[in-house]
C-alpha cells in the first residue's frame, strides 16, 4: 500500500498518518509473518524511541483498518501478515518453526461439513496447523 492510499485511508476514518504507523505497516509487509516483537525490533532500527506498547496499538488499529490480520502460530504472541494476501492455512513446524502455507480451499471439506453437522462456520484462513515438516522429518535440518 503506498504511502498516499494509506493517508486517504486514515483521514476518511478521521485520523491522521503517522510515521510510526507508516514504520508499523511496511515492517508487517518486509517481514512477511511477525509478532509484534518482530515489528518493534525492525522499527526500532529506524526509529529507535518507538515503544512496544506503540507498537501493539498500531497493530491493532491496523487490523481494524482491514490492512493486516493476525493469526496464532504459537503460545506466545499473534502472527500479523499483510491482509491483502490471499487467504491461506499456516503449517507450522514444531521442530525447526518453519512456517509454510497452503491453499485454504484444502480444508473446505471439513469446513463444509462442521457447517452441515454441527452449524460452525470456519474462518479457514486464521487455521493454524502445527506438525513435523518434511526436512525435519528427514533430518534435513540446517
Amino acid at each position: 500500500m503506498s504511502e498516499s492510499s494509506l493517508a486517504e485511508l486514515l483521514r476518511a476514518r478521521g485520523l491522521r498518518l503517522t510515521a510510526q504507523r507508516q514504520l508499523v505497516l511496511q515492517a508487517v509487509l518486509d517481514l512477511g509473518h511477525a509478532t509484534p516483537e518482530q515489528v518493534h525490533n525492525a522499527v526500532r532500527e529506524v526509529a529507535a524511541g518507538v515503544n512496544i506498547t506503540t507498537i501493539y496499538r498500531t497493530l491493532e488499529l491496523l487490523e481494524r483498518l482491514g490492512l493486516v490480520t493476525h493469526t496464532h502460530l504459537s503460545h506466545g504472541s499473534p502472527t500479523y501478515h499483510a491482509a491483502g494476501e490471499d487467504q491461506h492455512v499456516h503449517l507450522v513446524c514444531r521442530e525447526c518453526g518453519a512456517i509454510d502455507e497452503i491453499d485454504p480451499e484444502l480444508l473446505r471439506p471439513l469446513a463444509d461439513q462442521l457447517a452441515s453437522q454441527r452449524g460452525f462456520g470456519v474462518d479457514i484462513g486464521h487455521v493454524s496447523l502445527f506438525g513435523v515438516c518434511g526436512r525435519c522429518q528427514n533430518g534435513d535440518q540446517e
